[in-house]
């Protein structure tokens, strides 16, 4: 017996939109310091204000490449506009672009092979706070000073990437 086209059409919608739930995650974000954070993450999220204690969560769809998340200190804003001391991104609170140096980083890939994400920390451009980043199957990576061994040190550095299962999520904190 032949389905109907409405019927295939559905089936069909189905199928697309749950292999595209498949492999998205969820990213909490925590500011475990004794001040405020300002956290930013490209190329979704933009940015938040953090006071200690709170967390901010964003979905990051499948298939986000070079994503970055990290903390900036030192801001003031007035109406999404203003300035931070560390981590700014061209004066706006909802960042589209990556930050100004010193930053440390968390760095991801969502899909990007395989049945894999990617993800590390960098303090190539610099370390400004203090950061964990873990996924909920795989390694927690701990920096707590700027030469932290467990994240990429120099551009040529590349032992620094790890796997970690997809349909994972993700924690970044500061001051962990």
């Amino acid at each position: 017996m032949a389905s109907s086209p409405v019927t295939s059409t559905v089936v069909s919608l189905l199928l697309v939109a749950f292999a595209a739930g498949a492999s998205a995650a969820t990213f909490t974000i925590k500011n475990n310091c004794g001040y405020t954070v300002w956290p930013a993450a490209t190329p979704v999220g933009g940015g938040k204000q953090l006071n200690p204690g709170q967390t901010w969560t964003l979905d990051v769809p499948p298939g986000t490449k070079g994503g970055r998340i990290w903390g900036r200190t030192g801001c003031s804003f007035n109406g999404g506009r203003g300035h931070c001391a560390t981590g700014d991104c061209a004066g706006a609170l909802s960042c589209t672009l990556s930050g100004q140096p010193p930053l440390t980083l968390a760095e991801f890939t969502i899909g990007g092979g395989g049945a894999n994400d990617y993800y590390d920390i960098s303090v190539i451009d610099g370390y400004n706070l203090p950061m964990d980043f873990s996924c909920s199957n795989g390694l927690n990576l701990h920096c707590v000073q700027p030469r932290c061994p467990e994240a990429y040190l120099y551009p040529a550095d590349n032992t620094k990437n790890h796997g970690c299962r997809g349909n994972s999520n993700y924690k970044v904190t500061f001051c962990p």
